[in-house]
C-alpha cells in the first residue's frame, strides 16, 4: 500500500516507463494500421519518453512537483510525431497540476491525470475517439472515481490500468480504420504500457536496465544536485550494490530492513541477483546486511552532500553555456524566413536554392522532436517564420512550436515534400505574412502527389490484402494499389497521373534508384503524357522509391 508518491519514486516510475516501451516499440509498430515502414508510434513514443529518462538520469529530484516540471519540459523537447506530441501534452497537464507539491496522493494525483487528458484534448484539432486521448480519459475517469473512496494510490493505478484496458479494447469498434484493419490503437496501446510500467515500479518490479540501456548520453554525465538544496538532503550516502544470490532468505526482508534505513529504495531482483539503490546515513549497516544474502559484485558509495557542494557551481557554468549555445534566438534580418523539414540531400537542395533558411531533417524516415523544429526556428533571422513540416505526422509538433518562441511563426500544412516545393514556389520573401500564407495555402492544393515504396509487414487496408515487401502506391498518402510487380504498379501510377492531365510532373527518385532506372520511368511518363513536361530529379530520399509531384 502507498499513500503518496514523492519525486524519487516518480523518477523511477518514469524510467521504468520509458526502458518499458522502449522493449515493446516493435509490437507498437506492428498495429500501425498503415505498413509504411516510416516514423511508427512505437518509434515515437520510444524515442519521447527515452528524451525524458535522459533528464531524470541526470538529477536527483525529491520533490514530485519537481520531477513532473522536469519530466515534462524533457517530453515537450523531446517529442516526436503526433503520439509523442499527445504523450508530451499528458505531462504536461499533469506536471501544472503537480506544481508546487512535494508530494501527491491518490486523490491530487488523479485529478492530475485528468489534467492531464484536459490539456492534450485541447491541443488536437478535431479529436478522434478511438485513439490514445480515449484511452488516457476513461482512464483518467476511472483514477478519479476510485480516489473518491480510496486512498491506496497503487490501488488506484491499477483500476486505472483495468478500466484503460477496457477503452483499448474498444478502440477497433470506436475507430472505422482500426475496424477495418482488426487491430487496437497503438497510441493508446502505448499508453496502458506506461501505465503499467509506472504501477510495476510504485511497487518494486522494476525492470533491471545498463547504462546503455538507460541511454549513454545520461549516463556519461554526472549526476546534477543543483535541483536542490544541501539541507534537503535527508540521507547522505547513494549507496548502490548488486548481490549474488547465495541463500534462500526473502528479498523482501531486505527491502523491509533497507526501508527503516533511507530513501529512494530500488530493489530489483530475479533468481540470480538483487539490485540495489537507496539513500541511506549508515552504508555500512546496508552493505552487511547485504552480505547475509550472498556475495557483493558490485559497491558504489557517494556522498551526495559533498558532491552536491563540488558540483553545483561548474554545472551552473555548463549549463550557461549549453543554454546559450542551443537557444539563441537570431536578431531579424528580413521579414520572411523558411524551415523546411525534409531529407534526401537532393530534396535538401530544392528547397535551399528555393530560399529556405533552415533544414530541419526527418519527415518519413524519421520524425523530427519540438525540440528540433524549435531550434531552427530560433536560429532563422527572420521576424515572420514559416514552417513546411511537409508530413502529417509532423504537423502537430511543428504547431507546438508557435507559442514556443517570441518569432511570429506559421505552420503551412504541407503533407509531402511536392506540396512543401510548391508552397516555396509562390512565396515573397518581402510580401505581407497573410498574403504569403493564403497564397502557399492555395498552392498546395493545386498539387498532386504519387509516392512509391514497399510493404514492410502484411496488412490489410481498406479490404485490399497488403504483402510484406509488394509495391505501394500511394496518393496523397492514401493506398493506390499494391502490387509485386513493379511494371504493372507503374502502370496504374500512370494511368493515375493521366486523369489529372497535368501540364508539369516532376519525379524525385530515391537513394535505392539507378539514374538509370530513374530515366527509363521518365521516358515511359513522357511517352505516354506528351502534353506535360517531365523532370527528374535525384532526391536522395531514403524509404521511398518514387516521389511524383503532378500539377
Amino acid at each position: 500500500m502507498r499513500d503518496t508518491i514523492d519525486g524519487a519514486v516518480f523518477k523511477d516510475m518514469v524510467i521504468n516507463a520509458a526502458l518499458n516501451i522502449d522493449r515493446h516499440k516493435q509490437a507498437i509498430n506492428e498495429l500501425n494500421v498503415f505498413p509504411v515502414p516510416d516514423g511508427d508510434t512505437g518509434t515515437n513514443m520510444s524515442l519521447t519518453m527515452g528524451a525524458a529518462m535522459n533528464e531524470l538520469m541526470k538529477s536527483c529530484p525529491i520533490e514530485i512537483g519537481q520531477a513532473a516540471e522536469m519530466i515534462a519540459g524533457a517530453l515537450l523537447r523531446g517529442a516526436r510525431g503526433n503520439s509523442g506530441v499527445i504523450l508530451s501534452l499528458l505531462f504536461r497537464g499533469l506536471a501544472r497540476s503537480l506544481k508546487g507539491k512535494k508530494t501527491a496522493n491518490a486523490s491530487e494525483y488523479a485529478f492530475a491525470m485528468s489534467e492531464g487528458v484536459n490539456a492534450a484534448y485541447k491541443a488536437v484539432m478535431n479529436p478522434s475517439e478511438g485513439t490514445i486521448l480515449t484511452v488516457s480519459r476513461l482512464a483518467a475517469d476511472a483514477a478519479a472515481s476510485a480516489a473518491e473512496m480510496e486512498t491506496d494510490i497503487e490501488m488506484v493505478f491499477n483500476i486505472a490500468i483495468t478500466e484503460g484496458h477496457k477503452a483499448l479494447a474498444e478502440t477497433i469498434n470506436q475507430n472505422p480504420v482500426l475496424k477495418k484493419a482488426g487491430v487496437i490503437d497503438a497510441g493508446g496501446k502505448g499508453y496502458m504500457i506506461i501505465l503499467e510500467a509506472m504501477l510495476a515500479s510504485m511497487r518494486g518490479d522494476t525492470i533491471v536496465f545498463t547504462e546503455d540501456e538507460a541511454g549513454s548520453a545520461a549516463a556519461k554525465e554526472k549526476a546534477i544536485f543543483s535541483e536542490f538544496l544541501t539541507e534537503d538532503i535527508t540521507f547522505g550516502y547513494c549507496t548502490e550494490f548488486i548481490v549474488n544470490r547465495e541463500t534462500e532468505k526473502n528479498p523482501s526482508d531486505l527491502r523491509n530492513f533497507l526501508g527503516n534505513l533511507g530513501d529512494s529504495l530500488v530493489l530489483v531482483e530475479d533468481d540470480h541477483i538483487i539490485k540495489v539503490h537507496v539513500h541511506t546515513d549508515r552504508p555500512g549497516d546496508v552493505l552487511t546486511e547485504a552480505l547475509t544474502y550472498g556475495s557483493l559484485l558490485t559497491i558504489k558509495i557517494e556522498n551526495m552532500r559533498e558532491q552536491h557542494t563540488e558540483t553545483i557551481a561548474n554545472q551552473a557554468a555548463v549549463n550557461d553555456e549549453e543554454a546559450e549555445t542551443e537557444h539563441v534566438i537570431a536578431e531579424p534580418e528580413k521579414p520572411i524566413g523558411v524551415v523546411a523539414v525534409c531529407v534526401g540531400e537532393g530534396v535538401e537542395a530544392v528547397f535551399m536554392d528555393l530560399g529556405a533558411d533552415m533544414l530541419v531533417s526527418g519527415g518519413q524516415t524519421m520524425n523530427p522532436s519540438i525540440e528540433d523544429i524549435l531550434l531552427a526556428i530560433n536560429k532563422t533571422p527572420a521576424e515572420t517564420v514559416f514552417v513546411l513540416p511537409n508530413n502529417r505526422n509532423v504537423d502537430m509538433a511543428a504547431r507546438q512550436c508557435i507559442h514556443m518562441t517570441e518569432k511570429n511563426v506559421i505552420v503551412i500544412p504541407t503533407e509531402t515534400v511536392p506540396q512543401g516545393i510548391s508552397a516555396m514556389l509562390v512565396l515573397d520573401p518581402e510580401g505581407e505574412a497573410e498574403t504569403n500564407t493564403t497564397n502557399m495555402t492555395a498552392a498546395i492544393s493545386a498539387v498532386h502527389t504519387i509516392s512509391l515504396t514497399y510493404a514492410a509487414r502484411d496488412s490489410v487496408v481498406d479490404n485490399t490484402e497488403i504483402r510484406e515487401g509488394d509495391y505501394l502506391a500511394l496518393l496523397e498518402n492514401k493506398l493506390l494499389c499494391t502490387k509485386n510487380d513493379f511494371f504493372n504498379i507503374r502502370d496504374v501510377i500512370t494511368e493515375t497521373i493521366k486523369n489529372f492531365e497535368p501540364e508539369f510532373v516532376t519525379i524525385f527518385y530515391g537513394c535505392d534508384v539507378s539514374e538509370e532506372q530513374a530515366g527509363d520511368l521518365s521516358a515511359h511518363l513522357a511517352s505516354c503524357l506528351p502534353q506535360a513536361e517531365i523532370t527528374t530529379v535525384n532526391g536522395g530520399q531514403p524509404i521511398y522509391y518514387y516521389m511524383i509531384s503532378v500539377e
